[in-house]
């Protein structure tokens, strides 16, 4: 055991040399076409397609209109390490309704929001789309880089408006970020992402029902599809093309679940889905609907495959309906039976309804945010009030045959 003023001291270092620039270089850009494509691209190779100019192109075409990205290069003596996705959002409080008997001791800070928070990561998607790393870096050496890039943009910025928050979104891997401790960060557990694995051996939605166990199988047959084939509604694939009428229903049944939800820190932009449907291109993305008998959309899942990964990304369906006909789970087996065809290891489900999904057979996948506020005396309060804020647990379920 060391003394207590020797640990006291090789702690004030440690802190002393966090607090320091790291050397390296930054290239900081509004929009991605400012930043040299090559260094980006060797980045982003390997890495999830929310790193590929294609899509932060798309989405600068059409952003929520309260985002505003950001991008950032941070290189070596040897070239670029690290490439980072950062997003300007302006806090609203109406946006963030804390859900009664959850966040007790959040409304007052809620209400008090009125400036920007810095994001490093994307608000669209659930995932680490914050940093790519080159392969051959430790991300104990990066993360300290990531918090100077992160401090850069902040105080460049403050013509535009306060800005207080910095937040790291969706940590899966803790590598390396717990650095960010020691800059006043604070991790905080969110609810987890909701994860199913596919079997190689899956061809079809029906083999997937097939290794249910019969109880959770008759389930599915009896109190999701069974009621909307009795309703006249059919489910199927669907392809929106340039059809902008079907895009335009589409946002509106968006529109439906979005502004029902307790926390919405954007809204898609009305032309969204018809971008991202042209960018993904048609062997990456699928879109299932449900329709009633004069073929109109009652409601739709976007399944997206990233790498190995399909993700059941984004989701809009008609309330009214929905109160009396199981849409929404409908249309998760519905991504289901997507993933699958796009021959992918797991779909991603998302961090709500997690008692449903895992009825359908998906596991947690923890996730935290890491986040501090430049006022100390703010921080300190914002960081105590986080650490009561409770997230839902998701429940044990084994929905499949045991052997």
């Amino acid at each position: 055991m060391k003394p207590p003023l020797e640990r006291l001291r090789r702690r004030l270092q440690q802190r002393r040399k966090l607090r320091s620039p790291t050397g390296l270089r930054f290239a900081i850009a509004d929009r991605l076409e400012q930043l040299n494509p090559l260094q980006w691209d060797a980045l982003a190779e390997g890495q999830s397609w929310f790193f590929s100019r294609d899509y932060l192109a798309m989405l600068e075409q059409v952003p929520p209109d309260c985002l505003q990205p950001r991008y950032g290069l941070i290189c070596d003596d040897e070239g670029p390490i690290a490439a980072v996705v950062m997003q300007w959002v302006a806090l609203e409080a109406e946006r963030m309704r804390p859900v009664a008997g959850r966040r007790i001791g959040l409304q007052a800070l809620v209400d008090g929001l009125g400036e920007r928070a810095l994001v490093c990561g994307n608000l669209l998607s659930y995932g680490m789309h914050a940093v790519a790393m080159a392969p051959d870096v430790e991300p104990e050496s990066v993360w300290p880089a990531v918090a100077e890039l992160l401090y850069r943009v902040r105080r460049a910025e403050k013509l535009a408006g306060r800005s207080g928050f910095v937040i790291v979104k969706d940590v899966i891997e803790p590598r390396g970020v717990d650095v960010l401790a020691g800059l006043s960060y604070r991790g905080v557990e969110t609810e987890p992402n909701m994860v199913l694995a596919l079997d190689p051996a899956w061809a079809s939605h029906e083999h997937y029902l097939g290794s249910l166990a019969s109880k959770y199988r008759s389930s599915v047959r009896k109190q999701i599809m069974e009621p909307l084939r009795d309703a006249g509604l059919t489910l199927h694939a669907f392809e929106p093309g340039e059809d902008a009428a079907l895009h335009a229903r589409m946002h509106e049944l968006y529109l439906q679940v979005h502004e029902n939800a307790s926390f919405r820190p954007f809204t898609l932009h009305a032309g969204y889905f018809g971008a991202l449907a042209r960018s993904a291109g048609p062997a990456c993305i699928r879109h299932a609907g449900v329709f009633d008998r004069d073929s109109r959309l009652l409601g739709f899942i976007v399944t997206l495959l990233d790498g190995e990964q399909a993700i059941a990304y984004h989701i809009g369906f008609d309330r009214a309906a929905s109160a009396a006909l199981p849409l929404y789970l409908g249309l998760l087996h519905a991504s289901i039976g997507d993933a699958i065809a796009l021959r992918a290891r797991e779909v991603s489900l998302g961090r709500t309804a997690l008692e449903p999904k895992a009825r359908l057979g998906a596991r947690p996948q923890p996730m935290q945010v890491w986040m501090r506020h430049r006022q100390p005396l703010l921080n300190q309060l914002t960081l105590r009030l986080l650490g009561l804020v409770p997230h839902e647990d998701a429940p044990d379920r084994n929905p499949f045959k045991t052997q």
